[in-house]
């Protein structure tokens, strides 16, 4: 089995090796470390999510405000209730948002601190990347 590893070279970035040696004790130890393939697609399936504009917006909102309904929510990131709604049953399906219900109404939080971290880590990121901006 050959291990791509990246160079940099004076014109390109490539993801080959040069020179083609396994360290089969490495690949074994490292293997034993990563996460399930059962964990990966859990994931992958989590992170798209973010994948959809107006539902990270949505998920922005209630990590400010804490708890939302979906008028409030539509109107602070204007988009239309219905688009709202089909979002919130998306993120509630993915396990990130929980609803509350007080009488006639939903209001909606994120599901625990884990989601609030990863949007904040994942905001830090950009913004370290982008230079601060």
């Amino acid at each position: 089995m050959n291990v791509g590893v990246e160079h940099r070279t004076a014109d390109s970035l490539t993801e080959a090796c040069e020179v083609r040696i396994v360290d089969p004790e490495k690949v074994a130890a490292t293997r034993e470390r990563l996460p399930s393939l059962a964990e990966t697609d859990g994931l992958a399936d989590w992170f798209k999510v973010l994948g959809d504009a107006t539902r990270a917006r949505i998920l922005y909102a209630v990590l400010e405000a804490g708890e939302l309904c979906v008028c409030d929510l539509a109107a602070t990131v204007d988009v239309p209730e219905s688009t709202v709604s089909h979002a919130l049953r998306w993120l509630r399906g993915a396990g990130v948002v929980r609803a509350r219900r007080s009488g006639k109404m939903m209001y909606y939080s994120l599901d625990d601190e884990h989601v609030r971290m990863l949007l904040d880590i994942g905001r830090e990121h950009l913004r370290h990347r982008d230079g601060g901006h």
